[in-house]
């Protein structure tokens, strides 16, 4: 059976630095019929389990470690079972979330995720956060770039532990080089690809975010 994608999007906050800001967050869940994995756990378990359905949940992805991200992440592990991975440098923002409870396994560059027949593969890429990573599923012709890439450029870099030139590299050599046909899915907003993004790097440059 062939894997697919689905998409749900939930309503909540994003804080951090002593601001709070409303924001709507993309969770992708991609599987076959009998399971999934789920990118992402931002504001409402409910919500995402009416995603699910009745699928066995392999695991919980973080794409990074922002409240808005990983909110009711344990809560969603709790009511599946399945475990919380997340990169080892995000490790500090996910404390600053869940300080008693922490990620259940650690998700590293170069690291195949199987499920429903397809691969993800994990591809290390900080500048948002340090332990950013984005899903690459060559099968399926997509690429989950959490906050790291969007329709229109990087993520944000402005506030604690994320960093600009980093971002770039990380576009630079870890996504852009994917082939441009590649539709990017991202953790805000709309879907780009990356043969729509590439030719704004020296854009992005020239405005420094």
């Amino acid at each position: 059976m062939t894997a697919r994608i689905d998409r749900a999007v939930t309503s909540g906050t994003f804080s951090l630095d002593g601001q709070t800001f409303d924001v709507d967050n993309n969770v992708w869940v991609i599987g076959d019929d009998r399971e999934c994995v789920v990118l992402d756990a931002p504001h409402d378990v409910a919500a995402i389990l009416a995603l699910v359905g009745d699928r066995q949940v392999r695991a919980i992805l973080a794409t990074h470690a922002h409240d808005d991200h990983v909110r009711v992440a344990p809560g969603l592990a709790e009511a599946t079972g399945a475990p919380v991975l997340l990169h080892a440098a995000d490790r500090v923002l996910w404390d600053m979330v869940h300080p008693h409870l922490p990620p259940h396994g650690e998700l590293h560059d170069g690291q195949d995720i199987e499920v429903g027949g397809t691969t993800l593969r994990v591809l290390h890429t900080p500048g948002h956060s340090p332990g950013a990573c984005s899903f690459h599923a060559p099968e399926l012709g997509v690429v989950f770039t959490g906050d790291t890439l969007f329709a229109g450029g990087p993520g944000a870099t402005g506030r604690s532990y994320s960093d600009f030139d980093t971002i770039v590299r990380s576009i630079r050599t870890r996504l852009l080089t994917l082939p441009a046909e590649t539709v990017v899915h991202t953790g805000h907003g709309d879907d780009t690809t990356i043969g729509a993004e590439a030719p704004h790097l020296p854009e992005w440059l020239a405005r420094g975010h």
